[in-house]
């Protein structure tokens, strides 16, 4: 059980974690990503549900 330990601070030790601005940058890529994709299936909806509205 040690030796799974130490092999896995290791690996912990190769990480390279990103600095507070890269962080930042990203989260606020998936946060805009997020929103277009939410608006485009919103869209989506509201058209088919206006087509099959007009079609029934």
């Amino acid at each position: 059980m040690a030796g799974y330990f130490k092999s896995v601070k290791a690996e912990f030790k190769k990480i390279i974690w990103p600095g507070k601005a890269d962080a930042l940058k990203q989260s606020l890529a998936v946060v805009v990503v997020s929103i277009c994709l939410g608006l485009a299936i919103a869209l989506i909806d509201a058209a088919v549900k206006y087509g099959l509205g007009f079609i029934l």
